[in-house]
């Protein structure tokens, strides 16, 4: 077997890039209180190196901007790539994204740099022989879930509560539900689902950055009567004012992150005392490499990480590191998997255990609803 630190450099050179954009319809009508979610646009990047080994890589847009990521994978990072080592996934990283530094960071660029580093990923993972859980630090051997599927804005009481009760039976631990609505509103349904489910299931509520610094602290106040268990993104994700704000002003828990785009975000967010719960999204903060550099420096603070969406990828990654506390059930990617993750009786996730990220994709699948492609190669 070839290891990562006995594999001649020429075996890791990359000779291969591939960018591919799949377009992957919601399973059903789903809102928040900003915009309708309809499809998922997935860039996938495959990066191939002449020992034949093969790392695929992923990220996402919700509708919106899918072929701009690839157009910038193709025609600016991909190239980069051929004759790379590889293995050396820092300095490709910094190399990549230097190469942009006058859009970066931001949105688009962090998602494209995302798939490649993924992809890298993938392939040390796989020449060391290691799962992907291992090589970022091997923490935990499982991880508790938590459901946002079934919560909303648009899915009315009876349905709500319902997929509550469902969850609950599943053996979730943890149930987050869309808010937005009038405050009247939005207490009437938190306080059924609160009744719903047993007290040992959290109830979360998401905002979706839709509030004022006032009502978002009336309305922080009015949740925490009902136990819930944090108040995520509350205001826009760039009012970090606002969220120190908010933050001295209630006692519940405020998750931030997910469209947060660079660990220097973070680090503001961190050490103006702004957040209490980290939810670093490896697609839109730029890969795994700056994710887990996320993810040690909010447990230098002493907080949790509960990572955004991409659940098949952030269950190793939430596994990795010792202040992870749960993974966020959305299966976007059920369709183009041989092998959808498992969730166990009793609502816990174990990592894939086979070398890389251990995401097993359908190929077939996957070329049935690719709408763009292209190859870089020598």
């Amino acid at each position: 077997m070839i290891t990562e630190s006995s594999a001649p450099a020429r075996g890791a050179r990359i000779t291969r890039v591939e960018v591919l954009l799949v377009d992957l319809p919601a399973k059903f009508p789903r809102k928040d209180a900003i915009q309708p979610f309809e499809k998922q646009e997935t860039p996938i990047v495959r990066i191939t190196t002449e020992s034949g080994a093969v790392g695929a890589g992923y990220t996402y847009t919700l509708g919106t901007g899918g072929s701009a990521i690839m157009r910038l994978l193709a025609d600016c990072l991909a190239p980069q790539l051929l004759g790379q080592d590889a293995r050396k996934v820092e300095a490709l990283w910094w190399r990549l994204n230097r190469s942009i530094n006058s859009v970066s960071p931001g949105i688009f660029t962090s998602l494209a740099l995302a798939a490649i580093d993924i992809a890298l990923w993938d392939i040390r993972g796989q020449l060391a022989g290691l799962p992907l859980s291992v090589m970022v630090g091997g923490a935990h051997d499982r991880m508790p879930i938590y459901d946002t599927e079934g919560g909303w804005l648009n899915i009315d009481d009876d349905e709500l509560v319902a997929n509550a009760r469902s969850v609950a039976e599943r053996g979730f631990h943890g149930f987050k539900v869309k808010v937005g609505l009038s405050l009247k509103d939005d207490i009437r349904r938190l306080a059924k689902v609160r009744e719903a489910l047993p007290d040992h299931v959290d109830v979360m509520t998401d905002a979706n950055q839709i509030f004022n610094v006032d009502e978002a602290i009336r309305r922080a106040r009015a949740y925490a009567d009902l136990g819930v268990a944090w108040f995520e993104e509350p205001l826009p994700a760039d009012d970090l004012h606002g969220h120190k704000l908010l933050r001295q002003s209630t006692a519940m828990p405020i998750a931030i992150g997910e469209t947060l785009h660079s660990i220097h975000s973070f680090r503001q967010y961190l050490q103006q005392d702004a957040c209490s719960i980290v939810q670093v999204d490896a697609a839109r903060v730029g890969g795994i490499t700056p994710w887990l550099k996320v993810a040690h420096m909010a447990e230098a603070f002493n907080m949790a990480v509960a990572p955004h969406y991409l659940m098949e990828l952030h269950v190793s990654l939430a596994c990795g590191v010792p202040n992870a506390r749960l993974v966020e059930h959305i299966p976007q990617l059920d369709d183009l998997l041989s092998a959808p993750i498992v969730i166990d009786k009793d609502g816990y996730v174990t990592p894939p255990s086979t070398p890389g990220t251990g995401i097993e994709w359908d190929w077939s699948e996957v070329a049935k609803r690719q709408i763009a492609q292209e190859v870089v190669c020598p």
